[in-house]
């Protein structure tokens, strides 16, 4: 006897993923990206090769937050 409400055993449960879990999992995604950078592009070592054009945009910005960069 199964009740009119109940789902049956062999059905999936699924829960919904949240807008807010979404929006946390970008933001440290995003966050985590700007880190990399500012904090440890260092041109040289780049993801992007030898082009040093990102590490001196941030440059200033490395030195004021402390990073050391050469």
């Amino acid at each position: 006897m199964s009740l009119p409400n109940s789902v049956p055993a062999d059905t999936p449960v699924t829960l919904p993923i949240s807008r807010s879990a979404v929006v946390l999992a970008v933001t440290a995604v995003l966050a985590l990206a700007v880190y990399y950078f500012v904090g440890v592009d260092q041109g040289a070592v780049s993801v992007f090769g030898n082009d040093t054009h990102l590490h001196e945009f941030v440059h200033d910005a490395r030195h004021f937050l402390g990073f050391p960069c050469h």
